[in-house]
């Protein structure tokens, strides 16, 4: 069966904001054996997993990468999105303005009170509409960002535009690493009283990390899956969680993944390894950048269940949910969510493929 990129969302249906207790998002289960859903609470999953699951959560933390600020030469609006530094020390970027850039040119950024702070030079474009820019300051990236960096909606979200409830909202609870540009969504239903609960019930935790990026917005534009560009990002799998997943997998447990994100990383860290119908092939310890691209007919080596957001129509996480849940049985669970109102996107509610 062909993947299933595209459906109608009313705009409606888009959350604008978390709910006011996180774990009070509803929680389709979509059961892959039974062909069956049904609809519960993220609340409830004390009582939906077993003794001996494990969850695996991305610990990347979301940093205040969007920038904004005027330029010097026009006094015009510029917007830009922070994406990473290079090995010269140089900030790659994404923006917008009025007009045209002409490098070098000067941008004097705003903090979130809108005053004026430090000096962003543009020094030269790059591929696929990156720009390579460098402040004039002493301070670390992150330190900078803190300063005057806003919480990076996507724009379907209020436009981007953060209050500053955001701050908290947009970021998991157990977020410890920073670098990503944008959560990883399934995990902010977390409250620690309920990761309390699931451990008192025997569901045990380990930690991943996944440094979100841009490119996990990206579209897809081309007819041949093929030809997608695929994006690229930088995760770790520790020597702990390593030996932890692989425990849980030879005392037959669960390893269910939260996020696309967590479930990217396990699937990279899979491929380097041969599993054994005993399923006790240690795991190794991993670091590096993954363009995994997942989409039907993946098979699955590694997670065994995944926790997941309802995803844009036309993106590779999507198909990556088809992969795992299977490309009619997630239409329906689509169809499903829309006739009974889901919250969908970054704050809405949540799916359980088992």
């Amino acid at each position: 069966m062909e993947p299933w990129i595209d459906y109608h969302l009313p705009d409606e249906l888009i959350a604008q904001q978390p709910l006011q207790q996180r774990a009070d998002a509803r929680l389709m289960v979509v059961d892959r054996e039974l062909q069956t859903i049904r609809h519960h609470h993220v609340r409830d999953l004390p009582e939906l997993l077993r003794k001996g699951d494990r969850l695996v959560l991305n610990d990347t933390k979301v940093i205040p990468a969007q920038l904004r600020g005027f330029r010097l030469e026009t006094g015009g609006r510029w917007q830009g999105l922070y994406l990473g530094t290079n090995a010269n020390g140089d900030w790659r970027i994404v923006c917008r303005t009025r007009g045209h850039i002409k490098p070098p040119e000067q941008i004097t950024l705003i903090d979130r009170e809108g005053r004026p702070g430090i000096t962003l030079w543009i020094l030269e474009k790059c591929a696929e509409g990156e720009w390579l820019a460098r402040p004039v300051s002493e301070q670390s990236a992150l330190e900078i960002l803190t300063d005057v960096g806003h919480v990076p909606l996507p724009p379907y979200i209020r436009k981007g535009n953060m209050t500053e409830r955001d701050i908290a909202d947009y970021q998991t609870v157990f977020a410890r690493s920073p670098g990503a540009v944008a959560a990883p969504t399934a995990g902010l239903h977390f409250t620690a009283n309920l990761l309390g609960s699931l451990e008192s019930t025997g569901v045990e935790l380990s930690a991943i990390t996944l440094h979100v990026g841009m490119g996990t917005f990206r579209p897809i534009t081309v007819d041949d899956l093929d030809e997608h560009p695929m994006h690229s990002e930088w995760g770790e799998l520790s020597d702990l969680a390593a030996r932890e997943i692989t425990g849980t997998r030879a005392s037959g447990g669960r390893v269910i993944a939260v996020g696309t994100t967590a479930a990217r990383v396990l699937e990279t860290v899979a491929s380097l390894v041969h599993f054994d119908a005993a399923r006790s092939a240690q795991l190794p310890l991993w670091q590096g950048e993954t363009a995994l691209f997942i989409r039907p007919p993946y098979e699955f080596k590694l997670v065994d269940a995944l926790l997941t957001n309802f995803h844009f129509p036309r993106t590779t996480l999507l198909l990556l949910v088809q992969a795992f849940g299977g490309t009619e049985l997630v239409r329906k669970a689509y169809e499903e969510a829309i006739r009974e109102e889901y919250r969908f996107y970054s704050y809405g509610d949540a799916m359980l493929i088992v």
